[in-house]
């Protein structure tokens, strides 16, 4: 397994490599969520390449890039037993040089959920993907469903932009209880934890309440707040029934629609959200 921390590494790494190379990019501290992106890659490609980088531009004012959990030479292990062939960790400094001034902005589906939330968020996004594509040059890169805004925009800005390279999302990964795999669950204390679960318990209620015939995104909306709301450790951001292209909310729920929320447990902040088959 390869390790590259420059610019000019990973591209001498990338002409190294043979046949169709796939990208899983992370921010680190990797679970079994991580891990099933990295086994799908190397199932589909010759050649898969992880990239490993806190990206501090997606972090708004007061939010968490410092405290960001880190465990650099555990996720290391993790990729060498899974016969990784080539890690790309880059420092700040190298994505982002003294005197960068450029920026990459997809508009529209990133103006709501959270991207209202967090103003500025998904132009970091988009820039950073936008760089490890240019540097990496994968033929498929691969996303969590379970960060549903993130596909959009990434999906977006790569069909704007004409880029060469298919994006794979894949299914949420979640925990034996229900709760979708995330690196950010460690901040939940014994308690918090148990209620978090109340996501995916009431993703479940939409999910039962549409296969039953209710076609009305308030109706369903309405039972999930509810359901939530019972919960008296859980704070709702929002809950979202939106178009899976667009993500404009919806009156009438149809097929392919996202049903997503954030919802705050202490100072955490969690998502989750299913695709309507």
């Amino acid at each position: 397994m390869i390790i590259a921390k420059t610019v000019a590494e990973m591209k001498k790494a990338r002409n190294a490599l043979k046949g169709s190379v796939g990208l899983v990019p992370t921010m680190g501290y990797l679970h079994e969520g991580h891990l099933t992106l990295v086994r799908r890659s190397k199932a589909e490609n010759m050649a898969t390449v992880v990239s490993i980088f806190v990206n501090p531009t997606q972090f708004g004012p007061g939010e968490d890039f410092g405290k960001y959990p880190r465990a650099p030479e555990v996720d290391l292990e993790m990729l060498e037993k899974l016969k990784t062939d080539v890690v790309f960790m880059p420092m700040p400094d190298v994505i982002y040089p003294p005197e960068f001034n450029t920026w990459v902005t997809v508009e529209k589906v990133t103006e709501r959920l959270e991207g209202a939330v967090r103003p500025g968020h998904f132009r970091g996004v988009a820039t950073v993907v936008n760089k490890l594509f240019n540097i990496v040059r994968p033929d498929k890169a691969y996303f969590g469903q379970k960060d549903a805004q993130q596909c959009v925009v990434v999906k977006k800005m790569v069909s704007d932009l004409n880029m060469p390279l298919e994006i794979v999302i894949v299914s949420t990964v979640r925990e034996p209880d229900g709760l979708a795999m995330s690196s950010r669950n460690v901040y939940l204390s014994p308690e918090e934890r148990k209620a978090a679960v109340v996501l995916s318990r009431s993703l479940k209620l939409a999910e039962d309440m549409i296969a039953g015939g209710e076609m009305n995104a308030d109706k369903v909306r309405e039972a999930m707040r509810s359901l939530i709301n019972r919960e008296p450790r859980a704070f709702i951001d929002y809950i979202s029934i939106a178009d899976g292209a667009t993500l404009d909310e919806l009156i009438e729920v149809k097929k392919d629609a996202v049903i997503s929320l954030a919802v705050r447990f202490g100072r955490t902040r969690l998502l989750d959200n299913m695709v309507v088959k």
